[in-house]
């Protein structure tokens, strides 16, 4: 499941020359970046163009912790062109006709658009940018609903005693199943009552201030020296600048996301919890037969017609590949990729089905990286998708994975889909890279609070707080969470696939680890000041991806294959 992070609102209120291997790779004459810790805290505020492109930032000359990508582009990269690297994207779908995605779609030249006919042979009627595992479908429940509907029948009001050892497993999960459904439907109410709350006063503080100053844009500097005459402007001036200090937007800016807060948990009552709701039954197949695969169609950016259940799928593909070279909007990591669509996951926890042949359709089509940007705490077919993910590794494809968004330890609580878990943290393979999110601020808070983490479970950090990408109908937004973490690492990914084709997957995924930058600084977790770690302790690598230490990397462990 996607899951947007709203949360914060709640809190404010409340080396030398080396020779390449490949041909199209580019000559490589710098070292990498290897101590941060003497450089000084970033105190300013980030412009707006700081903000929308810190991704690419370079820590040790803009002290904004991007991935070096222009700094990467400038003195390695330069003119040097990559080979296309395939990178499919399992996700909400995406607007494949957005500007700025415009010649990084992958199209499969062996298919025959609009004929009705499988003409490659692969399973797949028209399959021209990828398909759509999900059909019709949008809205669908939580994991942990659909096992209570499923399993209800069996086990409702039956005790631990009476349930056979062959059943203990599955009587157990229905158990936790019930449990977190109860929590998270408690605080779904709550949460969205607060942020009703909180929408009304920030509103009502906002037409106040707007009235006194006599504009709607009124600066932090303007709210600061503002002399509150009542008791009502009084309390205005401090809610409006709590919001200025804690945000790096507007107040109409807030209003909106507060509101976009009010309108997902509501959406979460009455779609993830609801027990009466089939949204798999417009589909029309049995989502527990893994064999029954004559589903789906070729529409990838979903059934509505204005795609607006495509923005996290368009958001994430705009990260690894919006066009380099043309003037509008960003520029995608990676000028190589070439994104291939894979819609399978909806409004609520994905079927491990669908993420299971998702990833083996991008294998078979050609993707050398699969992003995988959801992520859930139950799964009642995870061998599925385990087995898929091997499936990836025989083929020498890269999985790149989002670690999640609840600010807790992935060595201590399971996450679907991984390569290992808590209890036995030997991978399943080589190549799946599971990746955390970073603040634009170094330093203490340098991990988004919202970020899982985990000394094993979590390889490296990317950033993914305030990311400015592409989103349906030509439009573009900050969107935040390791779902935007996991592309920029996809990017890097593609690029070194590119230039070095002959790195293994396993291999890229160790790059990627080995050269990123590290800190020795005390970061704070899930956003409790009272949860530190050292930033070298919360993942596997201890470091955070750069694109330019790993083409560094990548030219000498090329030169040496």
């Amino acid at each position: 499941m996607r899951i947007p992070v709203y949360k914060p609102f709640l809190t404010i209120l409340a080396a030398g020359a080396l020779t390449a291997c490949s041909s199209t790779a580019p000559r490589v004459v710098s070292t990498p970046v290897s101590n941060i810790d003497s450089i000084p805290l970033k105190v300013k505020d980030l412009t707006d163009a700081q903000l929308k492109g810190w991704t690419n930032s370079d820590l040790s000359r803009d002290t904004i912790p991007g991935m070096s990508v222009d700094r990467a582009y400038a003195e390695i990269i330069k003119n040097n062109k990559p080979s296309t690297v395939i990178v499919g994207v399992v996700d909400s779908g995406i607007d494949i006709t957005h500007e700025d995605l415009q010649g990084v779609i992958w199209t499969n030249e062996d298919e025959i658009a609009g004929n009705g006919k499988d003409d490659d042979k692969n399973g797949f009627i028209d399959d021209v940018h990828g398909w759509n595992f999900l059909g019709d479908a949008v809205e669908e429940n939580m994991e942990f609903t659909r096992i209570i509907k499923r399993l209800k029948p069996k086990y409702e009001g039956k005790s631990q005693s009476s349930i056979s050892t062959a059943d203990r497993e599955e009587y157990n999960m229905y158990l936790e199943a019930k449990k977190e459904y109860d929590k998270e439907y408690q605080e779904a109410q709550q949460t969205q009552q607060q942020y009703t709350q909180i929408l009304q006063q920030v509103k009502n503080a906002h037409a106040a201030m707007t009235k006194a100053l006599a504009t709607e844009d009124y600066t932090k500097k303007q709210v600061l020296d503002f002399k509150p005459e009542t008791q009502e402007l009084q309390q205005a001036k401090m809610i409006v600048g709590q919001m200025q200090s804690n945000v790096n937007e507007s107040i109409p800016e807030v209003i909106k996301e507060i509101n976009e807060g009010v309108e997902y948990f509501g959406g979460r009552l009455d779609t993830h919890f609801n027990l009466n709701l089939d949204g798999r039954a417009v589909v029309g197949d049995d989502p527990y037969d893994i064999t029954d695969t004559n589903y789906g169609n070729n529409k990838v950016s979903g059934p509505d017609p204005k795609k607006e259940d495509a923005k996290h799928g368009t958001h994430v593909a705009g990260i690894i590949a919006a066009n380099r070279n043309n003037s509008v909007g960003l520029k995608g990591v990676a000028s190589n990729a070439k994104i291939m669509a894979v819609r399978a996951v909806p409004d609520g926890d994905e079927y491990d089905k669908d993420i299971a042949l998702g990833i083996r359709y991008a294998v078979d089509n050609g993707a050398k990286v699969i992003n995988t940007s959801f992520g859930k705490y139950f799964s009642q077919n995870p061998e599925w998708v385990i087995d898929a993910i091997k499936y990836a590794a025989d083929k020498d494809v890269l999985i790149v994975n989002a670690a999640g968004n609840e600010g807790i330890d992935l060595d201590k609580k399971r996450v679907y889909p991984n390569d290992q878990n808590p209890q036995e943290t030997t991978e399943i393979s080589d190549n799946f890279l599971t990746v955390g999110a970073l603040n634009y601020e170094y330093g203490a808070n340098l991990i988004a609070t919202f970020s899982n983490y985990g000394a094993t479970n979590v390889d490296v950090f990317a950033p993914g707080t305030k990311i400015w990408s592409t989103t349906p109908n030509d439009t573009y937004e900050y969107l935040q969470g390791t779902s935007m973490a996991s592309p920029a690492v996809a990017g890097i990914a593609a690029i070194i696939r590119g230039y070095y084709p002959k790195l293994s997957a396993g291999q890229v995924k160790q790059i990627i680890m080995d050269s990123g930058i590290s800190t020795k600084a005390t970061v704070v977790l899930g956003g409790d000041t009272s949860n530190t770690k050292k930033f070298e302790t919360i993942s596997t690598s201890g470091k955070m991806a750069n694109l330019y230490n790993a083409l560094i990397l990548a030219d000498q462990i090329s030169k040496n294959n």
